[in-house]
């Protein structure tokens, strides 16, 4: 059950990494609507983290079947990365809102 529990986490993360790293390229591109949809699926997540104290429900549920508490144990990621994706992303995700922002300025400003 572990492995399917890490198997699924890793793909949702996949998922969520994805859609960070699609933002700045959507909005450069003046795809504004899809960088508004990207964002809101990011900022839906971010509310199941807060509505959760930060953790994904899902390392709730890995923690059931482990005693392990490695920074990766509920997910199949690097430790170093499983421990430092919230800044990593966190700020990915600011930065490609800003430059969704500088874009759609700009072209408010044409």
């Amino acid at each position: 059950m572990l492995i399917a529990i890490k198997l699924l986490h890793t793909l949702i993360w996949a998922f969520f990494a994805a859609c960070i790293l699609a933002i700045p390229i959507v909005g450069l591109r003046r795809r504004f609507t899809w960088a508004l949809i990207l964002t809101g699926l990011v900022l839906i997540e971010c509310g199941m983290l807060a509505l959760n104290h930060g953790r994904c429900p899902l390392t709730v549920i890995a923690a059931r079947y482990t005693s392990t508490r490695a920074d990766n144990f509920d997910i199949y990621l690097p430790k170093w990365t499983a421990r430092h994706n919230k800044a990593i992303f966190g700020t990915l995700f600011v930065l490609g809102e800003m430059a969704v922002l500088w874009r759609w300025l700009k072209q408010v400003q044409s």
